[in-house]
Formats: C-alpha cells, structure tokens, sequence
C-alpha cells in the first residue's frame, strides 16, 4: 500500500470567506506536477499521523500547480482546523499524486454538475474540462449565501461562466432539482459532491425521476460511520499476521496495532484509500465508497469502518 509522494510549497493563499480558503500548490523547483483529470483528489499530509484529502478544483489543463479548496469544518477531527491553521504561503508539505475516484464519463453527451458548499471544488474541475471538450453541461453551485461561498469570483470570470448557476438559501434561489432533472436522458450524466443530507436529496430525487444508478456520480467528503460489532478474526496472508479485531476496533487499527502497515485517509468509508482485496470470508459493507454492484462482490473491504459477516477474513495484505 505504499504511495508516490510529492514534495511540494504553498505557492498562494486566498481567504474567500472566514471559513473557506484556496491554496494553489507548486514542486519546490517550480517543474510542472503530475497530470491529472478532473474529479482527482490528492492526500494531504497535515502531521505524519493526519492525512486528509482534498479535490482538485484547478483546471487540469494546467499542471503548473494543483489548487485546492478548504472548508473550516467546526465538525473537524482536526483536519480543517489543522489545514487552516498552518498552510500558510511559503510553508511545504508532502502530497500524495493525484488519484481518480470520481471520473467524467467520456460517453456522456450531457453532464450536470452539481455541487453543495465546498462540494463546488472537483465541480470546477469537471467543468474546465468539459468546455475544453466542447461539451453540453450545467454547473449548479448550492450554499447557504454568497458570504459563505468560495470561488464566486473565478466561476463569474471563467470561460465556463455561462454555464454556471447559483443558488442560495439566503435569497430564496434554491435549486428546482425536479426541473433540472426532468429532460435527462440515458446520455445524461449526474455529478454531486456535498453535505450528507444535500447528497441524499438529489441522489434520492435523481433516483425518484428514473435515472440509472450508473448514470449518477458521487463523491461524499463526509459521513457518518457505524462503529461497533461482534469481534471476528482477521489474516493479513502477505504479513503472516492474524489478528482479532475487538468489537469497538476498526480492522485498520488492529492490524496497525500488530505492526502490519494500513494507509487510511478520510476513516470514514469515502476515499478508497484502504481498500484491500479478501481472499477468504464475508465482508460487512459499512463504506459508500464501493458500489452496490462491488459490494455484492465481497472481494473487496475498506479496512477504516467495515466489519464482517463471518468469523474471520482473509485478506491480502
């Protein structure tokens, strides 16, 4: 599970509200970072023990620094405030590469993107995307007001600004999610990335006016985890290592706890990041990162909050 990292410096800061901030972050040498596509996320090392990530929201045409959104969070586990408090212009951290779990669909003849609070970021992205590629797509930008919105400046000067619709609780633009959705078709291709309860309304809506699972896109940033379970026995096969994963212990810290090297990011089932494949055993799918179709696969577990069915796993790690 190891990880190419990058070195990199905070080249530019900029305070968009009290509670949101972009950082734009180049190589220490000033040569351009690795290419990635839109809906990539990097893992941010905040400390050797705190690694977040955050979605790229720069366009990916321009690989002369990689620019992040970042939300305060008052519901933080330390990540945010962390973040907020020390990356300041000048400071260098270590990066991970950008990784993809949260693609466009090259197929799709219609996108629309919606995105809720700091949800915008991998938004921008997608967006500077499709309007290199001369595609149809609507960006809908959710929050609460324009004081506690990042990025209204760049999405009303950008070459995608037609494109772009705002919505806030504050004057009463909230989005017609029926509306906007009623013309969507089997080429039409849904993207939201937001609060719990803001995904879970337009999933659900998308759902209600007949789109395919497979034609909407998801990315949580944050969710709430169900801990706590019967014991189970688990084998690291590759490590040599078996293990017993307590009732209140998630499978990651009790293999750390043996020594056996787990990389985890966001702990709550959303990233991928300590996605390992099962050998052996019935997983108990707690993440929303894998997919009802993956899922019934049992051949893959998210090490940070899934359990299991069975009295013990096989993993292969």
């Amino acid at each position: 599970m190891s990880e190419t990292l990058l070195k990199v410096v905070v080249r530019k800061r900029e305070n968009h509200t009290d509670g949101v901030m972009a950082l734009e972050l180049a190589s220490l040498n000033g040569e351009a970072l690795p290419a990635f596509e839109a809906g990539a996320h990097v893992d941010v090392h905040l400390s050797d023990d705190l690694i977040r990530q955050y979605s790229l929201c720069s366009d990916p045409a321009d690989t002369s620094a990689y620019r992040l959104g970042i939300l305060k969070d008052p519901n933080s586990r330390g990540g945010s405030v962390a973040a907020h408090l020390n990356l300041q212009e000048g400071t260098e951290l270590t990066i991970g590469v950008p990784r993809n779990h949260f693609p466009l669909e090259s197929s799709a003849k219609r996108s629309i993107l919606i995105g809720g609070g700091i949800g915008i970021t991998p938004m921008i992205a997608m967006a500077y995307s499709l309007k290199a590629e001369n595609k149809a797509f609507e960006l809908h930008y959710c929050s609460r007001s324009p004081e506690t919105s990042g990025f209204l400046d760049e999405l009303a000067s950008c070459s995608f600004s037609s494109h772009v619709d705002l919505h806030f609780d504050s004057e009463d633009q909230r989005l017609d999610l029926e509306t906007v959705l009623k013309d969507a078709d089997t080429d039409t291709h849904l993207y939201v990335c937001g609060p719990n309860g803001f995904m879970d309304w337009v999933i659900s809506t998308a759902k209600n006016l007949g789109m395919a699972d497979s034609n909407v896109h998801k990315e949580f940033f944050n969710v709430e985890v169900e801990t706590g379970g019967a014991s189970f026995e688990v084998v690291a096969e590759q490590s040599g290592v078996t293990v017993q994963v307590g009732e209140n212990e998630s499978i990651a810290d009790a293999l750390k706890a043996a020594g056996v090297k787990v990389k985890v990011s966001c702990e709550q089932g959303t990233c991928g990041t300590c996605l390992c494949d099962v050998i052996e055993g019935t997983p108990e799918h707690r993440d929303v990162y894998l997919t009802e179709e993956e899922k019934e696969d049992n051949d893959q577990i998210t090490l940070c909050c899934s359990r299991s069915l069975s009295p013990r796993l096989v993993l292969d790690i």
